[in-house]
């Protein structure tokens, strides 16, 4: 049997997904306060289009208000960032002040860098836990809802959205190194490693029965005399090749690495959105 899991919930999955992976980076205090801005807007956009898909074709209250509340939590935190921006992030100041006092002992000029605001309390990214939260809320409600197996549904939305979440992230985290020269690593190397940890548990969720096996034998007609069935395959191992690639490049000492990497990350969300729509489409009709 078949799982009819609405467009809605997809796509506050996605949103759920991507602001949770926001927090991991922002939790760090390494990136500046404009990479959370713009992760914030993006998701809060594909949140609501998720709300709206919601109540054009099929309203489900409990996910509605949950993907709502999330949109409401994710702009306080927007707007708590804004207000505290004089402060910036103490990753960020001290790699700045760093710089600041090498060029100034070197050349005895006192650079105009960007200036802080001690007195200022930083942004706490706490703030960013209680998004996703009621995310996770949303799309396990529009899972329950689903028609089909119950536990299989909500593992896939899950799956998903960490999934998705993480290669999104990843991808637009590598854009970021561009605005703030001289970040460190590790941000993104965190990312890459949760895309490669969510990749296996997400194929294996639509592997369960009625899976995708059921495609590839024959048993679910794909309309393409099984073309698509063999597509997912390809994107989904295309996927794991990319993020492996991805892990490699970055070890490379140079700046244009991190570049690569995320070359290699665009390519890698086109294949894993492959992956999960493909396989959604075929096995949750309502899509």
């Amino acid at each position: 049997m078949v799982i009819e899991v609405h467009g809605a919930t997809v796509l506050l999955m996605w949103a759920a997904g991507g602001l949770g992976f926001t927090w991991v980076t922002t939790r760090r205090r390494e990136v500046g306060l404009g990479y959370g801005w713009t992760m914030r807007l993006s998701y809060i956009v594909i949140a609501a289009l998720g709300v709206v898909t919601g109540f054009m074709s099929g309203v489900h209250w409990p996910r509605e208000i949950a993907g709502i509340a999330m949109i409401g939590a994710a702009t306080i935190a927007l707007g708590a960032s804004w207000l505290r921006r004089s402060a910036g992030v103490a990753g960020q100041r001290e790699v700045i002040e760093r710089r600041s006092e090498r060029v100034a002992a070197m050349t005895g000029i006192d650079r105009a860098e960007q200036r802080f605001d001690r007195d200022v309390a930083e942004f706490d990214p706490r703030l960013d836990l209680i998004a996703p939260a009621f995310g996770f809320i949303a799309i396990v409600v529009g899972a329950l809802h689903a028609d089909g197996p119950v536990a299989l549904s909500v593992l896939r939305v899950l799956a998903g959205a960490v999934f998705l979440g993480a290669v999104s992230d990843a991808m637009l985290l590598g854009h970021w190194y561009l605005v703030q020269p001289g970040l460190e690593r590790a941000p993104i190397l965190e990312l890459v490693k949760w895309t490669g940890i969510a990749w296996l548990p997400h194929a294996l969720v639509f592997l369960l029965p009625t899976g995708m096996f059921s495609v590839l034998s024959g048993s679910i007609d794909d309309g393409y005399q099984g073309m698509l069935g063999w597509f997912w395959v390809a994107s989904t191992v295309t996927t794991a090749i990319l993020i492996w690639v991805t892990r490699l490049a970055l070890r490379e000492r140079q700046y244009s690495a991190v570049m690569a990497a995320t070359g290699l990350m665009y390519l890698a969300i086109l294949t894993a959105f492959g992956q999960d729509v493909v396989a959604r489409i075929l096995l949750d009709p309502s899509i």
